[in-house]
This record gives C-alpha cells, structure tokens and sequence, in this order.
C-alpha cells in the first residue's frame, strides 16, 4: 500500500507504546477546496456591528484520481468534500508533545 500525504505537513504515525513508526513527507502536492465567505448576519457589541460569515465551500482541486493500492492523506474539509472516495483519509487519534502540540497520530480516519 502507498500512502500520498496531500497536506503540506509531514505525518508522523505512533504506535500504541508511544514510537515512532512510520513517517509520511508532504508529496509537493496540496489537495484544496474551493472556500467563500457569504455575510449570513451581524452582532452588535458595545455599539460596535461585527459581520457574521458562512463559509461555503466548492471544488476540490489537486485531489488525483483513485489508484491502485494508493490511499491519500487530506485535510478534513477536503475529505467531507468527497465522502464517497474509500482512498482519501484524514489523521486521527492525535499525539502530543509535553507542550500540548501534535507531533503525529496513531490511526488513520474516513470523514
């Protein structure tokens, strides 16, 4: 099986005694999803009017075509962008370091 991490971070995988077992690289290539933002409404604080967004989101670009004994790493919002696709994942089962910050994961996901 190969593994194209399509997010521009490296993946460091961790099995359940806390190792290090498997490092994917960024592959050069980012899967992206199309973004706007549309004003849905507005609050007022101290007399201030601060805009209310939605985010809606379009096209995923840069994601390939299935391959044979290929899975792809994506970010989220790209993999709930095509839920039917069986070869994209996400991350997950996040792993820290002592300052909170995630160094890798211990399992992969389908949104």
């Amino acid at each position: 099986m190969r593994i194209v991490n399509l997010t521009p971070h490296t993946i460091t995988f961790f099995d359940g005694a806390g190792n290090a077992v498997l490092t994917v690289e960024p592959s050069g290539q980012i899967a992206r999803c199309a973004t706007s933002r549309v004003q849905v409404n507005t609050v007022t604080v101290d007399d201030i009017t601060i805009p209310v967004n939605r985010t809606q989101f379009g096209a995923v670009t840069s994601l390939p075509d299935p391959q044979p004994d290929t899975i792809y790493i994506v970010s989220a919002v790209v993999a709930q962008a095509v839920p039917d696709r069986t070869d994209v994942f996400i991350v997950d089962d996040a792993v820290r370091d002592d300052q909170g910050r995630i160094i890798g994961c211990r399992a992969l996901a389908h949104i």
